[in-house]
């Protein structure tokens, strides 16, 4: 669907961490709202998930979803699946020192081998989904949920398949609504550079 011009937004960037914003319009522009919503608990919604976060908590006194919707998160799924399931082929552990972890897991789980990373980019997804409609209906974001971060790019073809969307409408009685709110994916890298020289040319006016 259209988001109305002047409908709430929300951001969620995943990327080295995990960073949430607030986008309110104030009848003439948005005002941007920053948080540190990337640090709020990680709820999960399902079994394995619940079994994610016990293996989190053995690492971790304190469990948030930028521990899971990261990078690092990333590899920390992939070592909960390596450690749980005992699926890890030999081939891909002596690969994975070689370069950054989490960029190797995506890039084998696109491609669907081995099938460890298939799943682990597939429970990031999900759980990605699932917080991006938690933050839709925090704020009746009716202007629509936008991800940004530089994992999101790279990982397009996993969220446009179903797992995404499957986890953020699977909110009950709130399903309808959040079939009115887009989700859309920032492709342009730049990105954060516009911002501040949209807020610099602001301040300069």
């Amino acid at each position: 669907p259209s988001p109305p011009p002047d409908g709430t937004k929300v951001l969620l960037a995943a990327g080295t961490g995990l960073g949430e914003s607030l986008l309110l319009w104030t009848g003439k522009d948005y005002h941007i709202c920053p948080s540190e919503g990337g640090h709020a608990d990680f709820a999960p919604t399902n079994d394995l998930e619940i079994d994610l976060l016990r293996y989190l908590r053995t690492s971790y006194l304190h469990v948030s979803y930028e521990r899971v919707l990261s990078g690092p998160g990333i590899y920390s799924i992939y070592q909960f699946l390596r450690d749980t399931k005992k699926n890890e082929p030999t081939w891909f552990a002596e690969k994975l020192p070689t370069g950054d972890p989490a960029a190797l897991i995506t890039e084998a789980g696109l491609t669907g081998k081995p099938d460890i990373c298939k799943d682990a980019l597939q429970l990031f997804v999900s759980i990605y989904g699932a917080e991006a409609g938690n933050m839709a209906l925090k704020a009746l974001a009716m202007g629509g949920v936008y991800l940004g971060g530089g994992i999101a790019p790279k990982i397009l073809p996993a969220l446009r398949g179903d797992t995404f969307m499957k986890a953020y409408l699977a909110k009950g009685r709130y399903k309808r609504l959040l079939t009115k709110i887009p989700v859309r994916v920032i492709l342009n890298p730049h990105t954060a550079l516009l911002g501040a020289a949209s807020v610099a040319a602001g301040l300069a006016s």
